[in-house]
């Protein structure tokens, strides 16, 4: 007798389901920053999300050690942020975000790489690794305006932090409203990569873990590891013969 997989809760520990929830926390805290001491309070909301990701995801000792030096260094770059409010530290707690939010997907997409079934689990860390990369280009913009001397949208100037991620999320997904554009490198280049990455990364890995998961789950004892169950096919035998599904 062949028992049927266990599902992980959605809001358990072991799920990616709070990451997803955390991840839409950092991102209103960022769209409601107006102050400089906003963003500490931002990256120590960032330190948690991926604290978090690198625990469900079971991340390498190699990687959870060089997340434990960002974290110490994102903790002292953010605690002087609170006293002392200088552009140079603005940019370097943007800088230790953006960094945070890559160590993050690489550690979740080794996780899904290793798992051999698709489900609810495998979408949602999908997705999340899609996410954080949109908020990762994002604090890479406000760090690229805090460097730079001239304004990273030209005549719009460098923008609030919620205006970073609306342009990072419209360039990821190639939306592309136009409203908001660099007004040079490095800024237009790394607008380039993120758009290259979140169209290729959209048509092939998210598209194609929603395309074969399956709401009610996975039967190992009919279907073959990662295969799509195949629809029901019905052979009609006369006028008042029913359809038998296989």
């Amino acid at each position: 007798m062949i028992r049927a997989r266990r599902r992980t809760p959605i809001w358990s520990r072991d799920s990616y389901g709070p990451l997803m929830l955390l991840i839409a926390g950092t991102y209103v805290i960022g769209t409601v920053s107006s102050h400089r001491w906003t963003v500490s309070l931002l990256l120590f909301a960032q330190i948690g999300t991926v604290w978090y990701a690198l625990r469900v995801s079971h991340a390498h000792t190699s990687l959870r050690a060089l997340a434990a030096v960002i974290f110490l260094l994102s903790l002292v770059a953010g605690g002087w942020n609170f006293f002392d409010q200088g552009t140079t530290l603005v940019g370097l707690t943007f800088f230790a975000s953006s960094v945070l939010y890559v160590v993050a997907p690489v550690s979740i997409a080794g996780d899904l790489g290793r798992r051999r079934h698709v489900d609810r689990e495998l979408m949602l860390g999908a997705l999340a690794t899609y996410l954080m990369l949109g908020m990762a280009f994002a604090f890479s913009y406000r760090c690229i305006a805090a460097f730079q001397p001239a304004p990273f949208f030209g005549a719009q100037g460098d923008g609030t932090l919620a205006d970073s991620l609306f342009y990072s999320f419209v360039t990821l997904t190639t939306t592309g409203y136009g409203d908001l554009v660099p007004a040079g490198n490095p800024g237009r280049t790394l607008a380039v990569l993120e758009a290259l990455l979140g169209q290729l990364f959209l048509v092939t890995a998210v598209a194609k873990v929603v395309n074969v998961w399956s709401p009610k789950g996975w039967r190992d004892e009919f279907h073959s590891p990662g295969m799509a169950s195949p629809p029901p096919e019905s052979t009609n035998v006369g006028p008042n013969s029913t359809s038998t599904e296989e």
